[in-house]
């Protein structure tokens, strides 16, 4: 039976529209004042102090043997073809913005490093403004590996003052406004104190998600209660795992959970593989192979002596490859986040 047919053939009138309450144009009320937070450095001054000389990304002979082939031959055109998809997959339009969660499975998995890169990424290559935000109720490092000086407010503050009344330029004096692009948002100034709780962490995303292109959410890791919200509440997510054996199956434990909650998130999710030395020792295809087995898309971030070294990253410093691969990576996350819609949260009532 046709749309729209009664039992008898005959097509009937559509319904008429439900009335709807006339829109509330009144002014929004703000929130209370709040003293504004006292700046802190991002990291402790005797600790910066033993910091050293930055170094690339890639050895001297590397980066030298790179540039004699390109003296010698042309770059080939499938590398061509590669970099201009991306740059178009990256630059795409989003309507209303997206949000993206950066999790892992454990600490020291490289959560934090790929949440800087995808949004070193999207600053680098996005008209649109964009954010990274810190829910992670430890001491995080993003501030740090973004090369934010010093902090001042954080998630848990701006719960408390931020309002629908907002506009852009208020708003964006509550984020640091980092040197290589973007905005940032803290989850703490590096101290002990109360965690970020769910509430607060969903008043701000879905304040802020208005005012930028691409918000990159660094969660906590999982199986922690604010990672799970987050993950099921941004629009793509990005699951960050060791290349090792223990990495490869725990994830594919994960993997498998996600599969069978009652909302789908494995549409929506890649798995980010991060090498921590020069020489992994799996199979690195034979792993992407393993983990793609249940729908979701596998790439790797190789070893890069930069990103290894610890410190505020130089994209200028970063490795080819490197480059390269989080390009790979914030495309094949935000053309997820582009055509799945709108997350869960945003049919909430």
């Amino acid at each position: 039976m046709a749309r729209g047919e009664g039992l008898d053939g005959a097509v009937s009138p559509p319904p008429p529209p439900a009335a709807r309450p006339p829109a509330d144009r009144s002014p929004q009320p703000r929130p209370r004042y709040v003293p504004a937070p006292t700046p802190a450095p991002a990291l402790d001054p005797a600790v910066a102090a033993l910091r050293g000389a930055p170094r690339p990304g890639e050895s001297l002979a590397r980066r030298a043997g790179r540039a004699l082939r390109r003296l010698v031959s042309a770059v080939p055109s499938r590398e061509v073809e590669e970099a201009t998809r991306i740059a178009r997959t990256v630059q795409q339009p989003v309507a209303g913005g997206r949000q993206i969660a950066v999790t892992s499975i454990r600490g020291g998995a490289g959560k934090t490093t790929v949440a800087a890169l995808l949004n070193l990424t999207f600053a680098h290559y996005r008209p649109d403004p964009v954010l990274v935000l810190e829910a992670d109720p430890a001491l995080g490092t993003l501030p740090v590996r973004l090369g934010a000086e010093s902090v001042r407010w954080t998630c848990s503050d701006l719960a408390r003052v931020v309002s629908p009344a907002m506009q852009f330029a208020e708003v964006t004096g509550y984020l640091v406004q980092l040197r290589e692009g973007g905005w940032l948002l803290p989850g703490s100034q590096g101290r002990i104190g109360a965690p970020l709780d769910i509430p607060a962490y969903r008043t701000v995303t879905t304040a802020l998600g208005r005012y930028f292109g691409v918000t990159v959410v660094d969660c906590e890791t999982l199986p922690g209660e604010l990672a799970r919200t987050a993950l099921d509440t941004v629009h793509a997510r990005v699951l960050v795992a060791p290349a090792t054996l223990e990495g490869v199956a725990t994830t594919r434990t994960v993997l498998d959970w996600m599969a069978a909650v009652p909302r789908p998130m494995l549409p929506g999710t890649v798995v980010a593989l991060t090498a921590a030395t020069p020489h992994v020792a799996i199979d690195l295809d034979a792993a992407a192979r393993h983990l793609a087995g249940v729908g979701v898309s596998v790439l790797t971030l190789p070893y890069d002596r930069h990103l290894a070294a610890g410190g505020p990253i130089r994209t200028a410093l970063l490795g080819e490859r490197t480059r390269a691969a989080s390009g790979r990576l914030a495309a094949a996350v935000l053309d997820r986040a582009v055509r799945l819609g709108e997350p869960p949260w945003a049919t909430w009532h």
